[in-house]
């Protein structure tokens, strides 16, 4: 990569995270978008917050209109994927419960397919399942 030069980070949409989303009002949708695009950058969106409650490394992004607030929790970027677990909408200030655990079990599955790749690539370069 040259210097000044950026490289986008893929997205990874977990669980139905992507249909959510696209019911999500047209103008929160482009401002997520947007958000989501500073993250691909590697810069800093304007709104968002960690969430230790869910796991190490896990943010949401915040939106809001009259009617609702809107986020979008992800895991940081981890090999140029940032994986969003889960989008949803709410009525109150506090998360619900069953968002928590929608994100904290798809942040399990994730980590479980990213240390079975890890491992996979070990066996790989110590020779083992070498296809040449």
């Amino acid at each position: 990569m040259k210097p000044g030069e950026r490289h986008e980070a893929a997205i990874a949409w977990e669980g139905d995270s992507r249909e959510v989303i696209h019911d999500f009002p047209e103008e929160i949708r482009e401002e997520l978008g947007i958000e989501l695009q500073l993250l691909q950058w590697g810069d800093e969106p304007s709104s968002y917050r960690p969430m230790p409650s869910i796991g190490k490394g896990v943010y949401e992004l915040r939106q809001q209109d009259e009617r609702s607030w809107y986020r979008v929790v992800y895991l940081s970027r981890i090999e140029d994927v940032i994986h969003v677990l889960h989008c949803f909408e709410k009525k109150s200030a506090k998360t619900p419960r069953s968002d928590v655990l929608l994100a904290q079990a798809r942040l399990k599955l994730v980590r479980q397919r990213l240390l079975e790749q890890k491992k996979e690539e070990k066996r790989q370069r110590s020779g083992h399942g070498k296809t040449e």
